[in-house]
C-alpha cells in the first residue's frame, strides 16, 4: 500500500565537495571532473550521484566518494540540501551536498583518471555547472568555521607533517597569512602535536623537525571542540 501516492515525485542526488591540500604548492585543492553526459556535458562538475533505494543519504554520499577515490572512513560532513525548483535542467532534484577532506596523495589515481578528474587550486576555480559553485563557496566558509573550533584540518596532512607545512595548511584555508611565532605558540599551547627526532631537510638545511598529532587529544577537541583564533 502507498500511504503517499498521491504526492509529487522527486529525484534525491548527493553532491560531493572534495577537498585536498598540495604540502608542495601550499594550495588547498578541489577534485573536479569534466562530465561525460547531459546535460551540461563536457563541463566542469562536482562529483555526484542519485540516492538509491536501498540507502541512506549518508551511505550515498560515502559511496560516491569512494568511487571516485577509492577511499573510505574519510572526514565528511553533510553542508546543505539545494533545492531550487529550476536547478537541474534534467529534472526536479534536491541535491544533499557533503564536503569531504582527504590527504591528496592517498587517493586511487586510476579512479580519478577514469572519471577524468582534476585537482584545481580554489584560487583558480572555473565555472562550475548548476549551482555547483554556491555549494563550494558554502562549503570554504563551512570549512573556515571548522579550522577555527576542531583540529579537522589534520585530515589534509600526511602521517607526519611540519609545523611550516601545518602553518601553510591553515593560510591555504584562510587565503591568508599568519604570524609564524604567534601560529607556533598557540599550536604548542594545546598538546595536540608530539614532536618526533626526524626532520625535513628538503626546505633549509637546518631543517624542521617532524610533527605527529596525538590521537588522543584529537578525538577529544573534534568532542569538545576549541578556538584556533589567530
Amino acid at each position: 500500500m502507498s500511504f503517499y501516492k498521491n504526492e509529487d515525485k522527486l529525484l534525491v542526488a548527493i553532491d560531493s565537495i572534495i577537498f585536498g591540500f598540495d604540502e608542495g604548492q601550499h594550495e588547498l585543492k578541489l577534485l573536479l571532473l569534466k562530465r561525460n553526459f547531459e546535460p551540461a556535458k563536457g563541463e566542469w562538475s562536482l562529483m555526484g550521484g542519485f540516492v538509491k533505494k536501498e540507502e541512506s543519504v549518508d551511505e550515498a554520499a560515502k559511496r560516491v566518494v569512494f568511487e571516485l577515490t577509492g577511499l573510505q572512513n574519510v572526514y565528511m560532513e553533510q553542508l546543505y540540501a539545494f533545492g531550487n525548483i529550476d536547478r537541474d535542467p534534467g529534472g526536479r532534484i534536491v541535491s544533499v551536498a557533503y564536503f569531504s577532506l582527504i590527504k591528496i596523495n592517498d587517493y586511487d589515481r586510476e579512479l580519478v583518471k577514469k572519471h577524468g578528474a582534476s585537482w584545481i587550486p580554489i584560487s583558480e576555480l572555473p565555472v562550475l555547472i548548476f549551482d555547483h559553485s554556491e555549494m563550494v563557496k558554502k562549503a570554504i566558509r563551512k570549512l573556515r568555521i571548522r579550522a577555527r573550533t576542531q583540529p579537522i584540518g589534520f585530515e589534509l596532512l600526511p602521517e607526519k607533517f611540519t609545523i611550516p607545512q601545518l602553518q601553510g595548511l591553515y593560510e591555504a584555508i584562510y587565503q591568508s597569512p599568519f604570524d609564524k611565532r604567534n601560529f607556533r605558540r598557540k599550536l604548542l599551547s594545546m598538546g595536540l602535536l608530539k614532536k618526533l627526532d626526524e626532520k625535513e631537510k628538503e626546505s633549509s638545511k637546518k631543517g624542521a623537525f617532524y610533527y605527529r598529532f596525538n590521537k588522543k587529544k584529537y578525538k577529544e577537541f573534534l568532542e569538545k571542540g576549541f578556538n584556533f583564533g589567530l
